[in-house]
């Protein structure tokens, strides 16, 4: 099984939803069809989540469920111990993948001590499959030569039309890493831009559907998070939309570098 065909193509963010929201918009999502969620340690909803899961009925075989191992567990000491906290949250005995959200700031602990955690959280079980998330290429390819393309099921990384980071991309793809796309609608910005509501005219589509399908048609996956049940349903239908090479083209073009998540203190040097 490669990286590209185990991680689902589109998937329920939960970025900054907590408390109720949170359950209301997994509940939603999971009764809408969703089986893909991603939660992170950092997001503080593991347990809400857990609960909107017990509650929906949904087999746990039927879920993709990926967290995020912040970056104070990254360690010996604490990456093992919080992996288990999380999955007690969650209400499983695993997740199907677990990331390293940040790299550890000033590399204070080593990136293959952090690899090494996780294969062997692997080897117990404890998640499925291991994977990156806001590596550039430099930090890519170190991951890459400590254990190997094969076990870096994605790299999860802001990507969107306005910022598509077309050198990480590409080496992801040479090197068979496949991109999970978060951040994908810009907050929103993609929405009220012209040149996606024109084609959004032109397909029938929406917008965020538009922007969706362009990342998917890219071959990334997509995480889009919502809590309006009406936009949950919408986002879900994005893979029906097929876009033109020459539309694509048109997204293609509105590049311009433009970063929305840039934590100072954590980002690494970016391409």
């Amino acid at each position: 099984m490669t990286s590209s065909t185990f991680v689902p193509p589109l998937g329920l963010g939960t970025f900054r939803l907590t408390g109720q929201t949170v359950i209301d918009s997994v509940a939603s999502g999971l009764a809408l069809g969703y089986r893909a969620i991603d939660t992170a340690q950092i997001y503080g909803n593991e347990a809400e989540i857990g609960q909107a899961v017990a509650e929906s009925g949904v087999s746990r075989d039927d879920l993709f469920l990926t967290t995020k191992i912040w970056t104070d567990n990254l360690g010996r000491a604490r990456l093992a111990a919080s992996l288990r906290e999380s999955l007690d949250k969650l209400r499983t005995d695993r997740v199907d993948l677990t990331l390293i959200h940040w790299p550890s700031p000033g590399s204070a602990v080593p990136l293959a001590e952090t690899l090494a955690l996780l294969m062997d959280a692997r080897a117990q079980g404890l998640t499925r499959a291991i994977g990156v998330s806001n590596f550039p290429v430099a930090l890519l390819q170190h991951a890459i030569d400590i254990v190997g393309a094969q076990n870096i099921a994605t790299n999860q990384i802001e990507l969107h039309p306005y910022l598509q980071s077309r050198r990480l991309t590409a080496f992801a793809a040479e090197h068979g890493v496949h991109i999970t796309s978060y951040m994908t609608l810009g907050y929103g910005k993609l929405l009220q831009d012209p040149h996606i509501q024109t084609i959004a005219g032109e397909t029938g589509a929406t917008a965020a559907q538009v922007t969706l399908a362009w990342a998917m048609q890219r071959g990334f996956s997509v995480i889009p998070s919502s809590t309006r049940r009406e936009n949950l349903a919408s986002n879900l239908a994005a893979p029906e939309v097929r876009l033109s090479d020459e539309q694509m083209a048109r997204i293609d073009a509105l590049e311009r570098a433009e970063r929305l998540v840039d934590p100072q203190g954590l980002a690494p040097h970016w391409d």
